[in-house]
């Protein structure tokens, strides 16, 4: 039975309209969609490997019910068209390295408290990782997870694989036919009470997003059926696409 549909607004069904062709590039596997709460605030966690997670994420996200709300780039906010599209479907921008960088996680939590599903890659690009594993990541998306835990957000941690086998940037290979799979494998809610009534630090904030991106990057090891690596990726250059503020 199809998941009933989180009412949307125009430009909600605007980018639906661009998305799910673009989506139709994959034959998609999902495991664990009936995880995602149908209502209420959800903070989803996700790997970030090809320029093509957006799209299929949110296609992904609203086949099972829910509109998502993406954490991008400020700069995507400046593009024409584009721009009214995914400000209009309630993505968030992050203004890194501003006076701004703040205000992306102060809407971030007001949209998780107002009910909203928020999807955030904490690694702040798609991975630099020569084999696709997750990189080292931000800690915006551990003071997500502590205002979840405060407010009683269920915070879930999810994995895909296979979009760079349709489009590679650092190649920048295009290779849409024929269609490829992708998989994904959404947890249950995360157990976060060892974290709960600590005090806020920088050592809290990188335990639990390393916490946070253990669970990805060992869902991530399921999928693609192969251990994962002890150590996560230390990437020296950043160059952003979408990011956890």
């Amino acid at each position: 039975m199809p998941a009933r549909l989180e009412k949307s607004g125009f430009w909600v069904w605007v980018t639906a309209a661009v998305f799910y062709p673009i989506a139709w590039l994959a034959k998609t596997t999902p495991k664990g969609a009936e995880n995602i709460r149908r209502d209420g605030g959800v903070l989803l966690v996700m790997n970030h490997i090809s320029h093509l997670d957006p799209p299929m994420d949110a296609v992904f996200v609203h086949r099972n019910g829910r509109v998502p709300r993406f954490l991008a780039k400020d700069s995507l906010f400046r593009v024409p068209v584009f721009k009214r599209m995914i400000s209009g479907a309630g993505s968030i921008p992050v203004y890194r390295a501003t006076a701004a960088a703040g205000d992306s996680l102060v809407a971030a939590k007001e949209a998780l408290r107002n009910g909203k599903l928020v999807v955030i890659y904490p690694e702040g690009t798609i991975t630099r990782d020569p084999d696709g594993w997750p990189m080292k990541s931000r800690t915006g998306v551990a003071r997500l997870a502590m205002e979840c835990l405060e407010h009683d957000v269920p915070v879930f941690t999810a994995a895909r694989w296979g979009t760079k086998d349709i489009f590679d940037a650092y190649t920048k290979k295009f290779r849409p036919l024929p269609r490829k799979k992708v998989s994904f494998d959404v947890s249950a809610p995360v157990d976060l009470s060892e974290f709960k009534g600590r005090e806020v630090d920088n050592d809290l904030l990188r335990e639990l997003t390393d916490f946070l991106m253990v669970r990805v990057r060992d869902q991530l090891a399921g999928l693609r059926d192969e251990p994962a690596p002890a150590e996560f990726y230390t990437r020296t250059k950043t160059k952003s696409v979408s990011d956890d503020g």
